[in-house]
Parts: C-alpha cells; structure tokens; sequence
C-alpha cells in the first residue's frame, strides 16, 4: 500500500511541476535572464554583502541598480537608436534614395571578366535577373526588419513587463539565491558531492558564455560600427549592432559583415576605403574575439569548439537569442553529466 502511496505522490508532484511549467512559460526568457544576471552579479553582491552583512535587502537593492546602470539602460538605449536607424533606411530604399537597382548595375559595371565568367559558370550569367533578385530579396529583408522594429515597439508593453518581471525575480534571486539553492539540492535524489559539481558547472559555464559572448559581441560590434562610422558607410550603428550578434556565432561571426561590404568597396572603385576595412577586419574586429575570448573565458568550460558552435547554432535556431546560453549550457551539462557517470562506473569497477 506504501507503494502505491509513494507512486500516486510522485505522480502528483511531476503533474504539479508540469502544471506549474506550462504556468510560468510565456516568461521563461525573463525567468531565465533574471537566472543569468543573478549568476554573473553574484560576487558583485557578496562582495556588497560584505560591507553590510545585516542588510541583505539592501545589498540586493545596491547589485540591482548596478545591473539597471550597466546593463538595462544602455541596452535600451542603443536598442532605440538602431529600431531608428533600421525604420530610416528601410524609408530611403522604399523612396528610392537609395536605389538598389542602380547600386547593382554599378556593382555589375565593375565586375572583372574572370567575375562575370564566374558567374556564368555558376549558372548566374543573367546579371539582370540576379540584380532583381538580389535587390527584392534585400529589400524584402529591410521591409521584415523594419516591420519588426515597429512590431517591438507597439509591444512596448509586453517588453517592459517582461522587464519588470526579470528585475523582481533578479533581486530575490541575488537576496536569497544561495538559500534556494541549498533547499533545492537537498531534494535532488543525488549524491552530494555530485550535486554540487553540476550546480558548480552550471553557474561556471553561464558565468564564461557571458563573459566570453556578451563583452566580446559588444566590443565587436562598438569597434565594428566605429570603422564603418569612420569610413562613411549608412547604416554604421545598425551594422555595428548587427556584428554584435552575428560574433555570438563562433567562427563565422562579424565576417559575415565587413567582408561582402570590404568587397563591395573594392568592386565600386572605392579601393582605400576596401583596403582599410580588410584590414580593420581582420586585425581588429576579428582578432578580438581571438584575444579576449581566452582571457575572458580561460579554461572554466572546457567544452571543444566545434561543439560550442553546433550548441550555439542549434539553441539560437530552436529558441531565438535566449539559445545561445541555453545551447552550451545544455552542452556543459550533457558532457559532465557523462563524465560524472564513468566516473561512478569505473570507481565501481574498481571496488569490484
């Protein structure tokens, strides 16, 4: 009969926890940002708690205005100015300021015989129809984003909701984070030691993905939209931002900016301006992320390269840009998971 007690208690709880899921899920993107500001902010607070340990309310507070400071409104801010930037280039192609079409037949006009003999063999030899096609599909991709833009901004509502929503979760899981954590892994049916390694592994790779995806995106993207402000291409914030989250792509990243326009440059005639975002490119844009990704990161994750990519690929394609953590995230977890199973089995082994 206990039996039968225990099974309909676990039935209920797993019924319950699924109930509560499909509850909470329209916010699990502020669930999981307020997750990820309290694990990054989370030294800055115990350090603050440390100067008052009779106030955690107020450490909490403090850390909170931190985050609102650094992170928040800057966001917003730029955030802004890009849905600006997007709605006005968007206006000047449908005005025909900027013509595509004849922006095309330049590039066209240019283009070397061994180009055009290129394409041909490619099956692309009718430069008028690839000109319309790429210029529909351009502006096709303005029109989406720009209609996007204003989409988020009539949704202003729902996005300072979600907002407000993450700020309240962050401030009680900055208060009291450590305590629920204890009274969560005590109900974990794992072994102590084991269970405080994947907590450990958990916060460890958030704590790199930020540090190693965020500030190098954002440096990317300030030194990227610098270069193109200086060399008097439109658009300069918008692209900036736009190889801000294009770096959040291993391997790939920023490149899939800077090079087609650096040949864009070259192929008009504008053969200094091409030269200097090559090598801008190359040796600044780029090896940042060779640079600052090791110090940033170190060893913490110890996952392989290929499948942060593959992780990061896949989480943003099935989540949008709340996957880019949940991807290596899972990825973290998946390999110690593993790990903490041969270790267990070999140690087995051996007392056999």
């Amino acid at each position: 009969m206990k039996s039968l007690e225990d099974r309909v208690l676990i039935g209920f709880v797993i019924l319950a926890s699924l109930a509560m899921t499909w509850v909470v899920l329209p916010f699990f993107g502020a669930i999981l940002w307020a997750l990820i500001a309290a694990i990054v902010f989370a030294p800055v607070n115990a350090r603050i708690q440390r100067l008052m340990p009779t106030h955690r309310n107020s450490a909490a507070s403090l850390t909170l205005l931190i985050i609102v400071g650094i992170v928040i409104v800057p966001a917003v801010m730029v955030g802004t100015l890009v849905v600006d930037e997007a709605i006005t280039i968007y206006g000047k192609v449908s005005s025909r300021q900027i013509d595509l079409a004849v922006t095309l037949d330049h590039v066209r006009s240019a283009l070397p015989q061994w180009a055009e003999n290129a394409l041909a063999r490619a099956d692309m030899g009718d430069l008028d129809e690839l000109r319309d096609r790429v210029a529909s599909a351009v502006t096709s991709g303005l029109r989406v984003a720009a209609e996007q833009a204003v989409s988020i901004g009539q949704s202003t509502f729902g996005f300072f909701m979600s907002l407000g929503v993450m700020l309240y979760l962050t401030y009680f899981l900055l208060r009291d984070g450590a305590h629920l954590m204890r009274r969560i892994g005590n109900h974990v049916p794992m072994r102590a030691a084991e269970r405080a390694r994947l907590f450990n592994k958990f916060a460890t790779v958030i704590r790199a993905t930020i540090r190693g995806s965020i500030v190098v995106a954002f440096v990317q993207g300030l030194l990227g939209g610098i270069i193109f402000r200086l060399l008097g291409i439109d658009g300069a914030m918008l692209w900036g931002v736009v190889m801000g989250l294009l770096s959040l792509i291993p391997a790939i990243g920023t490149g899939l900016v800077w090079v087609p326009v650096a040949i864009y440059l070259l192929i008009i005639g504008d053969t200094q301006s091409g030269i200097i975002l090559f090598l801008c490119g190359f040796f600044i844009i780029s090896m940042v992320d060779n640079v600052l990704r090791p110090i940033l990161v170190g060893a913490d994750t110890r996952i392989p390269d290929w499948v942060i990519l593959l992780t990061t690929l896949g989480g943003i394609a099935t989540m949008g840009i709340n996957g880019f953590v949940v991807g290596p995230v899972v990825a973290a977890l998946f390999i110690a998971s593993w790990e903490l199973l041969a270790e267990q089995r070999s140690a087995e082994e051996a007392d056999a």
